[in-house]
């Protein structure tokens, strides 16, 4: 995953951070994995959701692999202020990992394969290294699924330089759509998807500031220069599009967004 349309610059890992926070119950509700289970976790990045993982299955030991050393540093450091202790870091490709087959009891991906250009190789690798029946845990989401009131156009245009920047990387930033076929395909068995919705109005202030404001929009501000200089939007109306996106952060506005969790058994 070397065209990480996001960068693995300082401002990024904080808004993965986050993003990590405000949603970790939406994301992680429903996982937690035995004591003494062995568990991959495949492209941790800086460790957004190692630290949950490992706290809400306390007696599991985790392996965090991920391909940019730098991000990996991140995500070691953070675990170790955290105080856990559970989880070893690999510097390894999610697609050609250094381990024996049917190494681990579980596996979780979060975020991961958006980016690949092939993640039905990562799918089918991680696959190789469960255990006979062996549950995987995959969470993406779709940008195709944001809704913001009051309606704009130049939001919708915004979103859409993303996904074209993300695709142009090799990357599928619509990809939670498609996660059961994905699986399927990969040779998972009992595959299935639930939807993990986000919707921010007055009632959820928190989910305001620290998802629309602090996550999404910020994520979209943060292509603004690559969408302009691959010609996909001009300055004026990129900038229409991000404070159209903010302003559904306000009391009299809304924003929706879908997550989608799958899961499959090796």
């Amino acid at each position: 995953m070397r065209d990480y349309v996001h960068g693995y610059e300082g401002p990024e890992g904080t808004r993965l951070l986050d993003q990590a926070r405000t949603l970790e119950d939406l994301l992680h509700g429903g996982t937690s994995y035995p004591p003494g289970s062995a568990v991959l976790e495949a492209g941790c990045g800086v460790g957004a959701q190692t630290v949950a993982l490992a706290r809400r299955s306390p007696g599991a030991r985790f392996t965090a692999v991920e391909i940019d050393a730098g991000s990996l540093a991140r995500a070691e450091a953070r675990a170790r202020e955290a105080g856990i202790e559970s989880v070893a870091f690999l510097h390894a490709d999610a697609t050609a990992l250094p381990v024996p087959a049917a190494s681990f009891d579980g596996a979780f991906v979060c975020f991961l394969l958006e980016h690949l250009r092939d993640p039905l190789a990562a799918l089918r690798e991680i696959r190789r290294v469960l255990k006979p029946g062996g549950l995987l845990t995959a969470i993406e989401g779709d940008h195709g699924s944001t809704l913001v009131h009051p309606p704009s156009e130049a939001a919708a245009e915004a979103v859409a330089c993303q996904v074209a920047l993300q695709r142009a990387a090799g990357g599928d930033a619509t990809i939670g759509r498609r996660l059961t076929p994905l699986l399927r395909m990969a040779g998972y068995a009992d595959a299935a998807t639930v939807p993990r919705t986000v919707h921010a109005d007055a009632a959820r202030p928190d989910l305001a500031e620290g998802f629309v404001l602090g996550t999404f929009t910020a994520m979209v501000a943060g292509v603004r220069d690559a969408a302009v200089a691959a010609g996909l939007a001009n300055p004026p109306q990129f900038d229409r599009g991000l404070t159209d996106l903010a302003r559904a952060a306000e009391p009299d506005g809304t924003f929706t967004y879908t997550f989608f969790k799958a899961t499959g058994r090796a």
